[in-house]
């Protein structure tokens, strides 16, 4: 019989790892990929409704500029290049279209009260939508709805679309410290260190909302408890166990869609 192989040494496995870049335009352009390969998938996920919906990434050398999608320019059609890059008081500084200025207005907002924030991630999805209606938080129920446990927080108010000049930081101030907001009537919000975080953060809370609406209707949900809950989240809350979460969704993405690259 042959010998089993040996063990092979960690250091020769491959572990992919958040990326440092030596110089600005290396980390603007890979933000701006990241960004369009998240809404290609928010676009493949269903989570486009008309023209709502924004992920924004900080640039990582102009103060108080983002880049953010274009005003009606499909999600699934977006590419690197297709990014506008907006300063804070919503003034296109580089791109070809008009963005949404009521929109922007909150990503904006967030930005300014959370500079360690490199992305914020809202969208009009259904599932978000129906648990927004209720005005209630993510309950914890799953493993993976324990990552949003006493981590996410709730806008308590409607005023409709985001023209007022104090709807941004109202509902920054809401969201506080956390990772994630459920805005009443209205829909989620998520933010992160990096993309990948803050896009996964959005996937995984409209999840939450849709399996706890169909637990609801089955029954009644059984809660994880408070220890529980907070132990699970401080191994799978935070935004590098995001991070990695997420690179099966950017490889899929980034190898059947190449041209979101350029």
């Amino acid at each position: 019989m042959s010998e089993t192989p040996a063990p092979i040494p960690a250091d020769r496995l491959h572990f992919a790892t958040p990326p440092v870049h030596a110089t600005a335009d290396e980390e603007r352009t890979y933000r701006r990929q990241r960004l369009a390969g998240a809404l290609r998938l928010f676009g493949r996920f269903g989570y486009e409704d008309g023209v709502s919906g924004h992920l924004t990434a900080r640039d990582p050398e102009y103060d108080d500029c983002y880049w953010v999608n274009p005003f009606a320019v499909p999600f699934a059609e977006m590419t690197a290049s297709d990014l506008l890059l907006v300063d804070g008081d919503g003034r296109v500084r580089h791109g070809a279209h008009r963005v949404n200025q009521a929109a922007f207005g909150v990503h904006a907002a967030v930005h300014r009260a959370r500079p360690e924030v490199v992305a914020v991630a809202h969208a009009h999805t259904v599932h978000g939508r129906a648990l927004s209606a209720l005005g209630e938080l993510i309950e914890p129920i799953t493993q993976e709805s324990c990552d949003f446990y006493r981590d996410h927080a709730l806008f308590d108010a409607f005023t409709g679309a985001a023209v007022d000049q104090d709807e941004g930081p109202a509902i920054a101030a809401a969201l506080g410290p956390y990772k994630a907001l459920v805005l009443r009537n209205h829909g989620l919000l998520t933010v992160g260190g990096s993309v990948d975080a803050a896009a996964w953060w959005f996937i995984q809370m409209e999840r939450a909302c849709r399996i706890q609406l169909a637990a609801r209707a089955a029954g009644k949900p059984v809660l994880i408890g408070h220890k529980d809950a907070l132990a699970s989240r401080s191994q799978t809350g935070n935004d590098l166990v995001a991070w990695f979460s997420y690179q099966p969704l950017w490889n899929r993405i980034s190898r059947a869609e190449p041209e979101l690259l350029s």
